[in-house]
């Protein structure tokens, strides 16, 4: 029986360092755990000089991704320098050559994931991408493997270590935007341009990723609804605690008979909800379905320590399917539920927070209140706060639940008002 698995590293930054210096360091660890031997052949990158925490033999690096993919000792590919191109021709060649593949690459999977799975199904090879989702939180082996006889109602969760640590900071301190936003940077947990974080983009390639899992259907990133957290001011966070309310990014995927809504945007969630009580930069997943009822994932979503222990923990399973031929669930991208349509955001129902900033005059509240009727928009609480600014109050109301395309007229004919000044905010909540 074949023990030693020989393993080939295509990108060499952040994470794929880090995920050769774990290999390198803990191969001994593994083989007295589990038996087999991790061996470590070839890294490739097209930057061979820069310092890294890992130390490789030069005899293992190339630049050429080819000497990898074609090598007839390599067992395993692990993809890691992201992007989709060259990222899918490197994931398609290793399968194509008979190669096992390991990747991070969130944006891969949830533009090509469905046509990777296929490769992967017709070619009997095994593609594992842990990594790709929540980094050191188990969610996609959950879904995969322990939840497998479920029917999913829904998947929603905290994606984005970056965003939450900002809203956090703005939630528990009051700290502004800007100021959260350079302490994450500071504290690594943001990019240096975090845009994808803060636009609410990588929250949506990763729930993009879990609806085709939980649900079965692929999802393109033009039919799923974003809004990042680029608007939010510490006031209406504030507003929402005084109404025991928290303010998440949250990526959500809900089933409704036989349609799947998918979006991004902030929510407010009861203060009470576990949801809610994530804090800086991790992650959560909830997950609600038949059999197991209400589920919660949690845990760091981000870094190059987590992320790298998830990719070990992949290429690990990926040895063990190899050795005692274990099997992966080949239900990727099979149809868990009678998923016909995408609801489109036009049409979905919920609940609103809306922050109107207006004159300080007589029967102001009466004429929003008439918009929103003639819009079928009922109020379930207002409260008229303290003034901000010389002759402007703040209105702040929630909202019975209601239609997105009516909600979205009603404030379009609202903000048009002469005694409205600036664009109001709108949230939506869960729960």
């Amino acid at each position: 029986m074949k023990n030693k698995i020989n393993i080939g590293v295509i990108g060499f930054g952040t994470i794929g360092s880090s995920v050769v210096k774990l290999l390198l360091e803990k191969r001994r660890l593994f083989r007295q755990r589990t038996g087999i031997d991790l061996n470590l052949m070839l890294v490739c990158d097209k930057d061979l000089r820069s310092k890294r925490d890992a130390k490789v033999p030069k005899s293992m690096l190339t630049r050429n991704a080819l000497k990898v993919i074609q090598h007839p000792d390599i067992d395993v590919v692990v993809e890691l320098i992201g992007g989709v191109h060259p990222a899918k021709e490197i994931v398609m060649k290793s399968l194509a050559a008979g190669k096992h593949v390991v990747t991070a690459n969130k944006l891969l999977l949830a533009k090509e994931g469905s046509a990777i799975f296929k490769k992967a199904r017709e070619v009997g090879m095994e593609i594992f991408f842990e990594a790709s989702v929540a980094g050191g939180v188990p969610v996609i082996k959950s879904i995969r493997e322990g939840l497998v006889a479920n029917t999913f109602y829904s998947i929603m969760g905290i994606l984005n270590g970056t965003s939450n640590y900002i809203l956090s900071r703005m939630s528990s301190d009051g700290a502004s935007f800007k100021v959260a936003l350079k302490e994450a940077q500071a504290k690594g947990f943001a990019e240096p341009n975090p845009l994808l974080d803060i636009n609410g983009m990588d929250s949506a390639h990763k729930i993009a990723i879990l609806s085709l899992l939980g649900f079965g259907k692929k999802v393109r990133m033009q039919d799923i609804y974003v809004e990042g957290i680029g608007g939010i001011s510490p006031i209406d966070i504030q507003y929402a605690k005084d109404w025991g309310y928290t303010v998440k990014l949250l990526a959500i995927a809900k089933r409704e008979g036989s349609e799947l809504g998918v979006r991004v945007h902030p929510t407010l969630l009861p203060s009470r909800y576990l949801l809610s009580s994530v804090s800086g930069a991790y992650n959560a997943i909830f997950i609600d379905a038949d059999l197991v009822g209400k589920q919660v994932y949690y845990g760091q979503g981000a870094g190059k320590l987590p992320t790298g222990s998830a990719v070990l923990s992949d290429i690990m399973g990926m040895a063990e399917a190899i050795v005692y031929g274990k099997k992966s669930s080949r239900l990727i991208a099979a149809k868990r539920a009678e998923i016909k349509t995408l609801k489109k955001m036009d049409e979905v129902r919920t609940r609103y927070y809306v922050h109107f900033s207006a004159l300080d005059k007589p029967g102001v509240l009466a004429r929003i209140a008439e918009l929103l009727g003639r819009h079928n928009i009922s109020i379930a609480s207002v409260v008229q706060k303290e003034r901000r600014a010389a002759h402007i109050v703040p209105i702040v109301m929630l909202t019975h639940e209601a239609r997105e395309k009516d909600m979205q007229a009603a404030l379009k004919k609202i903000d048009g008002l002469g005694v409205i000044k600036g664009k109001s905010v709108l949230l939506r909540l869960e729960g």
